[in-house]
């Protein structure tokens, strides 16, 4: 049962509410057991399917995204996504996007064969591409350890 509210919610994009009608639960309870699974789904599989890499992998993904795409000095490609809130408390305009809604933004980065390689969720909706690439796990990971590559063969 846990498990299908959290499908539901995910493969459709019904609310909290449309679920706690369909199911006799209360939303604040539907929340809590869609937010539990959610993490729980994360923290199993985060591991397999987003581990860390180490500089080779980095590399190699780099060598691949040339081959495949001709893009030289590459080590993959980056899109957001704006997903509708309601407006937190106290929050000012930090959520308030360009679309003139209230927004936080999902950033992914992929390899050259669609695969995730990072993701950084829950940066403020008027927040610029450039500052959430700043903020993210991923920037702060290379701006301590730059990565030596040039075009598509690594630098010794």
């Amino acid at each position: 049962m846990i498990l299908l509210f959290t499908c539901r919610n995910l493969a459709t994009g019904n609310s909290f509410h449309s679920l706690h009608y369909e199911y006799l639960l209360g939303v604040t309870t539907v929340r809590k057991i869609v937010r539990d699974t959610c993490e729980a789904i994360w923290e199993c599989l985060r591991g397999r399917f987003m581990s860390q890499k180490c500089e080779k992998d980095w590399l190699r993904t780099g060598d691949e995204f040339c081959e495949r795409t001709n893009f030289p000095n590459c080590l993959g490609a980056v899109d957001g996504k704006h997903t509708r809130v309601c407006k937190p408390d106290d929050s000012g305009s930090l959520f308030f996007n360009y679309k003139n809604l209230f927004s936080k933004v999902l950033t992914a980065l992929v390899d050259a064969g669609y695969c995730f390689i990072s993701i950084y969720v829950g940066a403020y909706g008027a927040s610029s591409d450039c500052n959430i690439c700043k903020n993210s796990n991923f920037c702060k990971k290379f701006r301590r350890k730059p990565l030596k590559y040039s075009g598509s063969k690594a630098v010794a």
